[in-house]
């Protein structure tokens, strides 16, 4: 079979990438080897977002006092919050499966090697060998949960990301080993439904990649809701020959034993970029990422990477933002290079993490006079009245210029507010022009504006 474009992987890199391919009038085929949707839809963004729902819904439920009302007998079916989680992951990939053939994308079924002479080898469940071809292959095969020499999992009793989603029984214990947006997750639903959650994090701040003052609230956050946090510390080794684990942990103060039921590792990820015919074909990597130019073209005209198997930050947006960039330009259109400062991160924990643009230590590093404006929550009447005063809205902008350089927010829907901050630093608004764009009151997305103002002091409500 000769196609126009082949994709090795089908997340919401490779999925959106065949998608737009065909709808440029490529004809594509898509190689997947496990489920259509990738990690993303099937043990990542979307599953994890209903356990959190249901951690949500859940925590209501044990507070409806504080609105007023009254509930008897609150209980959680954790079979069945996982159940609907995985519910509503099938669902979604039955969704690509219609996407796939209303796009007349052909789905090969099973594990893609690329070749010399713009070939893929296609490796069925039953081990039978097809050989296809295309004028252009691109690869999209992600990644998974990075696995430490000194935290072995065994899929049991030390596990990774995906074994979290589906326990068959709620752990009495955990311990959350790293505090990056899929650990904080975890750390939250487990605690949320009544397992004892530590989490262990090597560097000194909790979600060490936001600001400061985010990590700083959100470690308090979490801390009030009962996680406990364990800072500059590192788990050594895990002894696994009990009934539970037993995790050595180095701290300032020195070693420490944490007994737990399991122990989760959520340490970062590793790329999918073995067995997948790189070296025989030439293609460069560096450091577990394949090497590309703006284009997402190899070193190796016809050969293509998009995703977390290239250098970036490896969110799904980022994957698919890459594969439609790539395609238009195969396709001969006009298009700019992705600008990798106004990519926007959002943590779905409670609170709510989202940010976009330079923390307040980079902008400072990078020489800029600044303006920084702060509006807490808790002077906002839509936060107080529905209960969620926690966090606040933190603007940063060049004094000079008044370009918006970075936007970082903690709180309830913050993940569906920061695509403001996102377009205005895309149209190069200022911080003047936030401040005249009227925001509807009462709503949580108002302590945009106010936060503005602060950095203006303009401000009105504090």
């Amino acid at each position: 079979m000769k196609y126009d474009i082949i994709i090795i992987g089908s997340g919401p890199g490779g999925y959106v990438t065949a998608i737009r391919a065909s709808q440029l009038g490529f004809k594509v085929a898509v190689v997947e080897k496990e489920n259509l949707g990738g990690i993303c839809l099937n043990w990542g963004c979307i599953p994890t977002k209903a356990l959190l729902k249901s951690a949500q819904v859940y925590d209501y439920l044990k507070h409806v006092d504080e609105y007023g009302l009254k509930a008897e007998a609150i209980d959680k079916d954790f079979e069945a919050v996982i159940k609907r989680s995985r519910g509503v992951a099938e669902g979604m990939s039955k969704g690509v499966q219609f996407l796939m053939k209303k796009n007349k994308i052909d789905i090969i079924d099973g594990f893609g090697k690329i070749k010399t002479g713009k070939k893929v080898e296609v490796t069925d469940a039953d081990g039978k060998v097809t050989e296809y071809a295309a004028d252009h292959i691109i690869i999209a095969t992600g990644a998974r949960s990075r696995v430490l020499p000194n935290l072995p999992q065994d899929g049991k009793k030390v596990i990774g990301y995906r074994e979290a989603m589906s326990l068959p029984t709620q752990p009495k214990s955990m311990i959350v080993v790293g505090s990056g947006a899929i650990g904080v997750e975890f750390a939250h639903f487990y605690n949320s439904m009544g397992t004892d959650v530590t989490i262990v994090e090597f560097l000194p701040n909790v979600v060490p990649l936001e600001d400061k003052d985010v990590s700083k609230q959100f470690e308090r956050s979490i801390k009030k809701a009962g996680i406990k946090v364990m800072t500059n510390s590192s788990v050594e080794s895990v002894d696994v020959s009990g009934d539970g684990v037993k995790a050595t942990v180095k701290t300032k103060k020195g070693e420490e034993i944490l007994e737990a039921d399991i122990v989760l590792s959520a340490v970062g990820i590793k790329t999918n970029i073995e067995n997948i015919g790189l070296e025989d074909v030439g293609i460069v990597t560096d450091r577990d990422k394949i090497l590309v130019n703006d284009w997402y073209q190899t070193n190796l005209p016809g050969y293509y990477a998009i995703g977390d198997v290239v250098p970036g930050p490896a969110l799904a947006h980022v994957a698919s933002a890459e594969g439609i960039t790539c395609v238009e330009k195969i396709a001969g259109l006009h298009t700019e290079a992705i600008d990798y400062g106004n990519i926007p991160g959002c943590t779905y924990a409670t609170p709510e993490i989202a940010s976009v643009g330079m923390t307040e230590d980079q902008a400072k590093e990078a020489g800029y006079e600044l303006k920084i404006g702060k509006f807490p929550f808790s002077a906002s009447g839509k936060a107080k009245a529905a209960g969620t005063p926690d966090g606040f809205v933190k603007v940063i902008f060049d004094a000079k210029y008044g370009e918006w350089l970075g936007c970082h927010m903690i709180g309830a829907g913050v993940t569906d507010m920061i695509a403001e901050a996102v377009l205005g630093r895309k149209l190069e608004t200022t911080g003047h022009e936030v401040l005249k764009a009227i925001h509807p009151h009462p709503t949580m997305s108002e302590a945009v504006m106010e936060a503005v103002a602060d950095a203006y002091d303009e401000v009105i409500h504090l």
